[in-house]
């Protein structure tokens, strides 16, 4: 079964080299996103995939279509499996990243943040979102019907996503976090929470990367999301 779990590598070069090293690609994605990319290089990209790691590009592109397209091509030439782009970028911008990605054959996913799961109810209406939950969809909507793969968004958002555009239409979630954590995100779910909503996969950073055993939590959270889809079955 392929696990569902994308590790968020949010830590310096080498820290990130040193944890996975202990991972086996049949565990886990990887997610690779502003802070250690900044600090690697796109070498980075090549590090992890040369060790049978799919490779989660988390860079949120949010420019004018032209420069969008070709960073989302760069993306996909540096071996990333799946890339994002910011829905608030609107139509013609994602229009132009996937048509970018058709161009060369590219079969890396592309993908749409709605929402940033670190936004609370408070902070939405501070910046014109009334209602989360309808933005995200709406949001959603309009990448579905610009050809993208599905959406970043919060767990709590999943069901009513897959309702507008379908369970084809891939849900990644972040804000995964155990019930007794605190941090800086808001809208937030468990593991099991989140694949019982519908999520297709789950971003996960220090419940694991922080973890004094960072294989163990992994296998655990895996162990966990097995069990539900064996239920289901």
């Amino acid at each position: 079964m392929t696990s569902k779990v994308i590790v968020a590598l949010d830590l310096e070069k080498e820290t990130a080299l040193d944890l996975v090293s202990r991972f086996n690609p049949n565990l886990c994605k990887l997610k690779v996103g502003s802070e250690l990319f900044t600090s690697s290089g796109p070498k980075i990209v090549s590090d992890l995939t040369s060790k049978g790691f799919e490779v989660f590009l988390d860079l949120k592109f949010h420019d004018i279509p032209n420069t969008v397209a070709a960073a989302v091509r760069e993306a996909s030439q540096l071996g990333a499996w799946m890339v994002n782009v910011h829905a608030s970028g609107g139509e013609r911008m994602m229009l132009s990243a996937r048509e970018e990605l058709d161009k060369i054959n590219s079969k890396t996913l592309l993908i749409a943040v709605t929402v940033l799961t670190s936004i609370s109810k408070n902070e939405g209406i501070n910046i014109g979102i009334n209602d989360i939950n309808d933005h995200a969809s709406n949001l959603a909507s309009l990448a579905k019907n610009s050809g993208l793969h599905g959406v970043v968004c919060s767990p709590k958002e999943v069901r009513s996503i897959k309702e507008i555009c379908g369970d084809d239409f891939m849900t990644v979630t972040p804000g995964i976090r155990p019930s007794n954590s605190e941090d800086d995100q808001s809208r937030v779910s468990t593991p099991k929470e989140a694949i019982l909503k519908g999520s297709d996969f789950l971003v996960i950073g220090r419940p694991i990367t922080g973890s004094s055993n960072p294989l163990e939590s992994l296998e655990a959270i895996n162990s966990d999301i097995n069990s539900i889809a064996e239920i289901r079955s």
